[in-house]
């Protein structure tokens, strides 16, 4: 892990900027080009090795996008790609081959667990799924051909929080790179590699972005493992374009603030759901009564901007429930300054089947908060005007028998 000179705030503005005084622009420039023109054959091909040469291979505006997130994450090198399961499916391929084993936890993200489980196998790679919070089962499913621990910290959509430290011991015991998706962490809560975790995962469409008008995927770590996927990047062709770089950059600026807001805003309505009389269960990692709470205030900077809450009720409650907000609004996705809210059990994990689901936690009465930045009670007074229609026609239709 590289060596933070700045504190997460200044890295996430100044952050793959040349800091040296000089007439230039301050505002990173989009290099919207496919090609560059050399100035003869030997330039031409000493431009393979640069950031201009061809813009799948790699483009200026894409480099200072990705040394910024190096920064932010301590990370010798990131590579920036065309969305977040391109960064995910690509590194993993990047980094197995036919015969090898993965063992993943079974809490994440829906998609992840669809290629892990459905795809991969195609190519004769083989995942073992394991409680998230049971480090026994992880020892007890390494094999000898296994090669990647796969983690997710704070889990999509139950806000599990997994010990990294434990889980960076096991995988070095084995000999097993650790990849981890910290989408919902944010450098600014947790730096996993802190902890010894080899690469780190972010869908950059969520906090990086942070405005939800682009798709964007990251990889960060070691220069070794990069070199790989970088490669396997090239052959695919997901690299991400740089004026969507140039985006992604403007959005990172603001991280820390956002984040800051985040947390507060999540916080703070995490609380007020856990006293009312309709929610049946609330998932925060800074509530009190979550089974991590101490282990996340250890890992983490801030709980986060997405939180979970089960609706005491049925899959009609819930979607009654989230037809009725407001300021929140009913989409995919999460991460943004607005506050978005969806139904798992439709959305994030629609792809896998009702036995992996259940596995999950993911109840037909699941409902996913993520929270922006908008005032906290604001949003609160939003959820308890829904809140009072559950359950509300079922109440009418006894009463008037």
């Amino acid at each position: 892990m590289k060596p933070h000179q700045y504190h997460s705030e200044t890295e996430a503005v100044r952050g793959g900027t040349d800091l040296g005084r000089k007439n230039g622009p301050l505002a990173t420039p989009i290099y919207q080009t496919s090609t560059f023109e050399a100035a003869d054959v030997d330039a031409a091909i000493e431009s393979t090795k640069t950031d201009m040469f061809y813009t799948r291979y790699a483009n200026p505006t894409v480099s200072v996008v990705e040394t910024a997130i190096a920064e932010l994450e301590g990370a010798d090198e990131a590579r920036l790609f065309a969305s977040g399961m391109g960064a995910h499916t690509s590194a993993i391929m990047a980094l197995v081959k036919t015969g090898d084993h993965i063992v993943a936890q079974r809490d994440i993200y829906g998609g992840s667990t669809k290629f892990l489980s459905e795809w991969l196998p195609r190519m004769g790679v083989e995942t073992s799924f394991v409680d998230s919070c049971d480090y026994d089962q992880y020892a007890r499913a390494i094999r000898p051909n296994t090669r990647l621990l796969y983690l997710e910290s704070p889990t999509n959509p139950t806000l599990k929080v997994i010990d990294l430290r434990k889980a960076v011991g096991i995988a070095k015991k084995h000999n097993l790179i650790t990849m981890i998706d910290s989408t919902l962490a944010t450098p600014i809560n947790t730096r996993p590699m802190e902890f010894g975790i080899d690469l780190v995962f972010h869908s950059g469409t969520k906090y990086f972005g942070g405005h939800s008008d682009l798709i964007a995927g990251v990889i960060a770590g070691p220069r070794d493992l990069m070199l790989k996927i970088h490669d396997t990047r090239t052959i695919l062709g997901i690299t991400m374009d740089p004026h969507a770089a140039w985006l992604l950059l403007r959005g990172i600026k603001t991280l820390a603030v956002r984040v800051q807001r985040q947390n507060e805003n999540a916080l703070h309505i995490a609380q007020f759901l856990a006293q009312h009389s309709k929610v049946r269960q609330v998932h925060y990692p800074f509530l009190e009564g979550h089974p991590q709470r101490a282990l996340a205030m250890e890992q983490m900077r801030g709980g986060g901007g997405m939180m979970s809450f089960e609706v005491d009720g049925s899959g009609e409650d819930a979607r009654r429930l989230v037809e009725s907000l407001r300021l929140f609004t009913l989409a995919v996705s999460l991460g943004g300054v607005d506050s978005l809210v969806t139904l798992p059990r439709y959305s994030s994990h629609a792809m896998i089947s009702e036995a992996q689901r259940k596995s999950m936690g993911v109840s037909d009465s699941l409902i996913r908060v993520s929270v922006g930045i908008e005032n906290a009670e604001d949003l609160i007074a939003d959820l308890e005007q829904a809140l009072a229609k559950v359950g509300r026609d079922v109440a009418n239709l006894v009463s008037s028998r």
